[in-house]
């Protein structure tokens, strides 16, 4: 189990604090997939960030296993098994796909990468490419994803996953998420999107830096569905789908 208690994020702005996260109360089970969603602005990067160790609270704390992880670094996180991919992955300088992959994997051979594959992308055409501008924005995101997977996290924490890929990666995307979430594994998304915030166990309603609602998707979905804060649940439907590509 990971859990937030009571857990507050400020930061100092013209000598004033701006509370980001206030009172954040989680609780985060083994085996179930959550989805985070709510307003832009509202927080919900926060909480990951939190989670993951890149935002340290300045109250409450985290637990992760039953060890306060409140003060742990990314890297002693990443080490007891937590993972993040970004809304925009960074992209490293001198080092090539295969580079981030090698690490992720550790000593399993890499040329083969099932990760790669189950994202859309050729090993044979990818794990030389250099991780710079000559790969576009859809290709960063999935080559992330297809690192994060393969590190294989306990607790695996995606922001928007389905920020800037088309739609036939998008529904890529939610098949190898599905399929590789096992009984040991917590999997937390941030999204507005129907298809991700219908598939998962529950869904977590984030307005203004606190938890406005969480409970099941079956309970949530059709309140949440409706939340006028939420710009994608009111535009960009056909049919009643929301694409992937939706603007925000």
């Amino acid at each position: 189990m990971l859990t937030l208690d009571n857990v507050g994020f400020a930061l100092e702005e013209d000598e004033q604090k701006v509370h980001i996260l206030k009172g954040v109360n989680l609780q985060l089970e083994a085996g179930k997939m959550y989805a985070i969603t709510g307003p832009n602005g509202s927080g919900k990067s926060s909480v990951l960030k939190t989670i993951m160790g890149i935002f340290l609270p300045t109250e409450g704390k985290v637990e992760f296993q039953g060890q306060d992880i409140t003060n742990l670094s990314v890297t002693e996180r990443a080490r007891m098994g937590i993972g993040y991919a970004f809304q925009q992955p960074a992209r490293f300088k001198g080092l090539k796909v295969k580079d981030l992959l090698e690490v992720a994997m550790h000593d399993d051979d890499i040329t083969d990468c099932k990760y790669l594959r189950n994202m859309g992308l050729c090993p044979d055409d990818y794990l030389e490419r250099p991780l710079d501008s000559s790969l576009s924005g859809g290709e960063m995101k999935r080559i992330e994803i297809a690192t994060l997977l393969a590190q294989d996290p306990t607790v695996r924490l995606f922001d928007e996953p389905e920020a800037g890929i088309d739609l036939w990666s998008f529904t890529q995307l939610i098949n190898v998420v599905k399929e590789s979430h096992y009984e040991d594994k917590i999997t937390v998304i941030i999204s507005h999107q129907e298809k991700i915030l219908t598939m998962v166990d529950e869904i977590i309603l984030v307005v203004d830096g606190h938890i406005e609602m969480k409970g099941s998707s079956e309970s949530v979905w059709p309140q949440v569905r409706d939340y006028s804060g939420c710009a994608c649940f009111n535009s960009c439907t056909k049919e009643g789908e929301i694409y992937a590509d939706c603007p925000r």
